[in-house]
């Protein structure tokens, strides 16, 4: 099978994988809004921010030096010493950040969640288990085991739903809901060593190549950071300003805005493995195939979501929340899906960055975007509400997306198809018309909508040439064969 072939099969798969993870959300989001109060709800939101930032920080950005380094490494005592001398360098980290949560967890339940103490407590063991699942799951990205990377992915989100589910619905509250994910993440990472182990045995740290490791890694410690901030900093501003109960209305319309990044992980897991082999052997042909292909896949599936989602936000809102909920939210779902189109490509392009190891321009991009969207954040959000942080998110990622990709074109640049582009759009308004003319309510309603929008979509784009009848054979022969 050709690399092109390999690799589009691969990026269906985590794309499945990552349908499941994103459903599991849209699962556990009735669930929670409606058996939680509004507050309980903005502190678990609380949560997910708080551990999407802090093992960004700890982990170094070791586990994405680990894609880069040892990816095209087949020695077994080289991926030893390289991923045990990282294993022991994230362990002291997250015992360290673990520790100092659990002293100052009086100050953080106070100023994050709503004086739950046990809240907080509780976050130093989950920040200590998900630093290690960074670097553990970060392994079978690493080597390309995509298979193994899926069923681990997706056992892990089912044990999650089903057990926040039962404890939630047990009546346990937020403290149920948190026990159930505890339990999830650390089956998930005593299952993930453990085939680790059994792949590569066991190995002494030496820190041979923990210099490179860190000069690559460090600079990417500005992008996590500043990525959080642009991302979910809003969370802690509008909780901080506005209370926790406006945390709780603006999540869920933040949620469905950003449900159009599930078509942009599986690029995100798959191209700095894939690219940085092309890129080490000089194939620098293989890389802009990979590259624009990744964009117009990508941005195939974005177009249209991101119409759908901003006609349909209020009813799906109405659907999967309360009615509260969705009165309060559904304006922030077009502009987040927008930020999240334009983070999409904006992933896929930061990796010209990456492969030439120029990590500290995206650093620098990102600090400048955070800085831009924390000072619009306080002063758009007493003035405009949770409308305020929504278009403050827009506007940092729009600066973010133009400032990379004109430092990323001055390294490498590749075909974008901008008719394509044009043909998708308009497509996407055609398709939006049968929304606005049908005004769907009820589930069925709009599943047939949805259903009916994608069948019209696809044929206009036919008809017009934006998808070419050979790519739809290309599509089915991945089917007759394997990952």
């Amino acid at each position: 099978m050709n690399e092109h072939k390999l690799f589009t099969q691969r990026i269906i798969l985590i794309g499945i994988t990552n349908l499941v993870v994103s459903l599991s959300g849209i699962i556990l989001l009735p669930i929670l809004t409606r058996a939680l109060s509004i507050e309980d709800y903005g502190i678990w939101v609380q949560i997910s921010v708080t551990i999407g930032l802090i093992p960004a920080i700890v982990t170094l950005g070791l586990p994405e030096a680990m894609v880069r380094f040892l990816a095209g490494i087949k020695n077994r005592e080289e991926i030893q010493e390289g991923f045990y001398s990282i294993a022991f360098i994230l362990l002291i980290m997250s015992a360290i950040a673990s520790l100092s949560l659990l002293l100052f967890s009086e100050y953080i339940a106070k100023i994050l969640f709503n004086n739950n103490l046990i809240v907080a407590k509780s976050i130093s063991l989950i920040i200590f288990i998900e630093c290690l699942n960074n670097l553990t799951i970060n392994f079978f990205r690493t080597f390309q085991q995509i298979q193994k990377y899926s069923i681990i992915s997706f056992a892990r989100i089912c044990l999650i739903t089903a057990l926040v589910t039962y404890f939630v619905l047990s009546g346990g509250g937020i403290i149920g809901a948190l026990m159930g994910f505890t339990i999830s993440i650390i089956v998930a990472f005593l299952i993930q060593a453990f085939l680790i182990f059994m792949e590569i045995g066991a190995g002494i740290p030496k820190f041979t190549h923990m210099k490179e490791y860190l000069s690559f890694s460090l600079p990417i410690l500005p992008i996590s950071l500043s990525n959080w901030a642009v991302n979910s900093s809003d969370r802690y501003v509008i909780g901080l300003l506005l209370g926790t109960a406006f945390v709780g209305y603006y999540s869920p319309g933040y949620a469905l805005g950003s449900i159009i990044l599930m078509f942009v992980a599986p690029l995100a897991f798959m191209l700095p493995a894939v690219l940085s082999q092309h890129f080490d052997e000089n194939n620098e042909d293989a890389v802009k195939m990979v590259l624009r292909y990744s964009l117009k896949y990508f941005l195939l599936l974005a177009i249209p979501t991101f119409f759908g989602l901003s006609l349909l936000s209020k009813t799906l809102l109405l659907m999967l929340s309360t009615p509260e909920i969705a009165s309060q939210g559904y304006m922030i779902t077009p502009f987040v899906a927008a930020s999240s189109l334009l983070f999409g490509c904006y992933v896929i392009i930061a990796q010209i960055l990456a492969l030439e190891k120029r990590t500290s321009i995206g650093g620098a991009i990102w600090s400048i975007s955070a800085i831009l969207n924390l000072g619009l954040n306080m002063i758009f959000v007493p003035y405009f509400g949770i409308l305020g942080a929504a278009i403050t998110t827009l506007i940092a990622f729009t600066f973010a997306f133009i400032l990379i990709t004109y430092c990323s074109f001055k390294c490498l640049t590749f075909d974008i198809e901008f008719k394509f582009i044009l043909k998708s759009i308009v497509a996407s308004i055609v398709m939006s018309s049968v929304i606005v003319k049908w005004s769907p309510a009820g589930i069925s309603n709009v599943l047939i909508t949805i259903v009916i929008c994608i069948a019209i979509y696809a044929s206009i784009l036919l008809l017009m040439g934006g998808i070419k009848k050979d790519e739809f054979k290309f599509f089915g022969s991945l089917l007759r064969h394997k990952v």
